[in-house]
């Protein structure tokens, strides 16, 4: 939808300047108003398409059936994440390889939203297994299972990722 929005604009310019310049010469003030809508309507065809992209997200994940899960780090944690891999109901539904980059901003404190998703209400299982490799470089994968109650509003899942092991906040 973008696209065609990309498009729109030169064409309306080209358009514009064609028609007025048929019959006569196009003047310095007309080509600066000309400018001036030209930043108008690219502002508005901007705001369009983030109104268009909250609406998208609102019907994709309506927040009666939204589940969200969200993973952190602890600022003392000894380990190298390397990867994350989340299973709702036996099927994955997110995995995840991290950089040093989002490493770092995990141990400061940062939090990730590995997924979101819809579910209906009632338990779920959800199964996280962790890779790494510990600080004496041996690796290591841990998987561990909780189990998910969905209510009727949205329902949001921290874990907690440590040395020895998963930490689950439901709220």
């Amino acid at each position: 939808m973008l696209c065609w929005m990309k498009h729109l604009i030169p064409v309306l310019v080209v358009l514009v300047m064609t028609t007025s310049a048929c019959g006569q010469e196009i003047t310095r003030d007309q080509l600066k108003g000309l400018d001036e809508q030209v930043q108008e309507i690219k502002s508005d065809v901007l705001a369009i398409a983030a109104e268009l992209n909250q609406l998208e997200e609102k019907l994709l994940f309506p927040s009666n059936t939204q589940l969200a899960v969200f993973i952190s780090m602890g600022e003392d944690e000894d380990f190298r994440l390397d990867s994350v891999e989340l299973q709702l109901g036996g099927k994955p539904v997110a995995c995840h390889i991290y950089t040093f980059k989002e490493l770092d901003a995990l141990r400061k404190g940062g939090v990730q939203r590995l997924y979101t998703g819809n579910i209906r209400t009632g338990a779920h299982d959800l199964q996280v297994t962790m890779a790494g490799k510990i600080h004496k470089g041996s690796a290591f994968s841990k998987t561990e299972r909780f189990a998910v109650k969905k209510g009727v509003g949205p329902k949001i899942v921290e874990l907690s990722l440590t040395d020895e092991g998963i930490n689950f906040k439901d709220r």
